[in-house]
C-alpha cells in the first residue's frame, strides 16, 4: 500500500478544517485547531499543518494573527448583480441564521423621485419599511418573502451606486465614518405593474457583486 505523498498529507489537512467549516463545527470568528493541535490529530509534520493554514489564510479562508491563533474569516457574499435573492438566503448561505429588527413601518406621502421610482403621482402614499438583517439569531418572514408570495416577481431593475451612507444608515449598520458602503437600488413588477421599490445597504467591506456574461 503506498504511502501518502506530503501534498497529498498537506492536502488532507486542508480538507480537515474546510470540511469543519462547511459542518458548522468552525464558525466565523471562531478559533481553528493550533498547528500542534493538528500535527498530533492528523499525525502530520508541523510543516504539513503550517502550509496548509498558510493557504487557506491566502485564500481568504482564516486569518492569522501572530501571537494569538488563526480564525474562520467573515465570509464575503457573492451576489449576481442582476439576481433578485432574498437577503434571509445571502446569510444563510453564510453559515449564519438570519434575524429582521424592523427599524420603521409606516405609510409615506412619495415626494417626487420616490414618486418616478414607484410609476405613482407625487404625493401617493406608500407602505415603507426600515429593516435592519443580521445574522446568528433567529429566522422570521422577510418583507421579501411576503412579496414573493403575494406578488410573485415577473421583473427586476437593479441600479448599483457606491455610496457614503448618511448618518442614520451609518449608525444602524455600526460603520465607522468613511466606511464604503453598497447600494442597490432595486424595482420588481407584477402584471406589468410596480410593487416594490428597495433601497439594500452593504457594508463594502463584507459584500461584493459578481456575475458572467457570455455572448450569444
Amino acid at each position: 500500500m503506498a504511502l501518502p505523498t506530503a501534498a497529498a498529507r498537506y492536502l488532507q489537512v486542508k480538507h480537515f478544517v474546510l470540511e469543519r467549516i462547511s459542518a458548522g463545527a468552525l464558525r466565523a470568528g471562531q478559533r481553528v485547531p493550533s498547528e500542534n493541535e493538528l500535527v498530533r490529530e492528523l499525525d502530520v509534520s508541523r510543516m504539513t499543518a503550517n502550509r496548509a493554514l498558510r493557504e487557506l489564510a491566502a485564500d481568504g479562508v482564516l486569518i492569522r494573527v501572530a501571537g494569538v491563533g488563526t480564525f474562520v474569516a467573515e465570509q464575503r457574499v457573492h451576489a449576481h448583480p442582476l439576481e433578485v435573492r432574498n437577503i434571509a438566503d445571502e446569510i444563510r448561505a453564510r453559515g449564519h441564521e438570519h434575524f429582521a429588527k424592523v427599524a420603521t413601518l409606516d405609510s409615506v406621502s412619495a415626494p417626487r423621485e420616490l414618486a418616478e421610482r414607484c410609476g405613482v403621482s407625487p404625493g401617493a402614499k406608500l407602505d415603507h419599511s426600515l429593516v435592519i438583517h443580521f445574522g446568528n439569531d433567529f429566522s422570521r418572514t422577510t418583507p421579501h418573502e411576503f412579496l414573493m408570495q403575494a406578488a410573485p416577481l415577473q421583473r427586476a431593475e437593479h441600479t448599483v451606486r457606491a455610496v457614503a451612507p448618511e448618518g442614520r444608515i451609518r449608525r444602524l449598520l455600526k460603520l465607522e465614518p468613511g466606511d464604503a458602503c453598497l447600494l442597490i437600488m432595486r424595482r420588481t413588477w407584477t402584471h406589468g405593474r410596480i410593487v416594490s421599490v428597495a433601497d439594500l445597504y452593504h457594508p463594502g467591506s463584507r459584500y461584493e457583486l459578481a456575475g458572467t456574461f457570455q455572448p450569444r
